[in-house]
């Protein structure tokens, strides 16, 4: 199994825990720590990242800290407007009402921690459940030769400004 489990640093955890439960009904899977000095995993469906208390002295910096945000996470979900919704009512703001765009259907936020938000989810994901329903051993099919595409052919190799090739 591969995934991707971001870690959010963040100047006060324990608030950033609550916020985040309430706001996506994240649940908690793992924890460790007290108060704001905690590192957490949480989980909004099969979705996990982390929470972890920032560190100047380790050169982890909320976005707080540096007054903007080094990158955004986008989650997917499957009503996105009663999500962006709900976390607008645990305390984010709203950059960017949820609407229809590039192929989604979209909404953008900043929660209390300055991290950035995009939930949304493909504009035609119920036609593709439907046609998996409809066609389970077709789409399989295509699912299939999808990752057969998708593989790398040849290894890529990345410079560092330094440099050195990477990769």
């Amino acid at each position: 199994m591969t995934s991707f489990q971001p870690e959010l640093w963040v100047d006060q955890a324990a608030a950033a825990v609550s916020f985040y439960e309430a706001a996506f009904n994240a649940t908690v899977v793992h924890r460790v720590g007290e108060g704001d000095d905690i590192v957490a995993q949480l989980a909004v469906e099969e979705a996990a990242f982390w929470v972890a208390a920032a560190s100047p002295a380790l050169k982890r910096l909320s976005p707080l800290a540096i007054d903007g945000a080094t990158s955004r996470t986008l989650l997917v979900v499957d009503d996105p407007d009663a999500v962006v919704e709900q976390a607008v009512k645990s305390g984010a703001t709203k950059t960017s009402a949820v609407v229809e765009e590039h192929g989604w259907r979209m909404g953008r936020i900043v929660d209390p921690f300055g991290h950035e938000w995009e939930i949304g989810r493909p504009k035609d994901l119920g036609r593709r459940a439907d046609a998996a329903a409809s066609r389970p051993n077709e789409v399989d099919d295509v699912c299939r030769s999808a990752r057969k595409i998708s593989r790398p052919r040849k290894r890529i190799g990345l410079r560092s400004s330094a440099g050195a090739l990477h990769g």
